[in-house]
């Protein structure tokens, strides 16, 4: 038992070691996530669609939400571990929500990416991460099963 937990240990010491080096050698250490995060979110509360959305839900709770999204963005860059939410649940029942938001917010983000990343590696790997999030949840939000259903797919006459 001892010896399980050591090695489990060991293999995700290594993870977050292979996973911090890999981020350095592209630029990026704990002060980017947390220019990357401000600099976003600032973006996002000036923005005409996505500010009023995120604001309505967040009015005087910007300070944790800011301090959350810095230990996500960590904990995906570095596999620290410190980010112990549930995005999906986060997101259910956000007032005006919807899946036409995800693409602003990832051009957002690119522009943001564009004008602050320390090199085109680190913007194409957070990129890359931001879209697989932005489909994740769309897909957990949004997508109806039932709408793949072969029977109410009706022939247009």
């Amino acid at each position: 038992m001892q010896d399980d937990i050591a090695a489990r240990a060991a293999h995700s010491a290594e993870i977050q070691d292979r996973a911090e080096k890999a981020m350095a050698e592209i630029g990026v250490d704990a002060g980017f996530i947390d220019l990357l995060v401000e600099t976003f979110y600032g973006r996002v509360l000036e923005h005409p669609t996505l500010g009023p959305v995120f604001d309505a839900r967040l009015a005087g709770r910007w300070p944790e939400h800011m301090a959350k999204m810095k230990q996500f963005w960590a904990a995906v860059a570095f596999k620290n571990g410190g980010y112990g939410g549930k995005p999906v649940q986060a997101h259910l029942g956000v007032k005006g929500m919807s899946a036409e938001l995800f693409p602003q917010w990832l051009t957002l983000f690119s522009a943001t990416l564009d004008d602050i990343a320390p090199s085109k590696e680190a913007h194409d790997w957070f990129m890359e991460t931001a879209q697989r999030i932005a489909r994740s949840l769309t897909l957990s939000l949004f997508y109806n099963p039932a709408m793949d259903d072969p029977a109410l797919k009706r022939s247009a006459p």
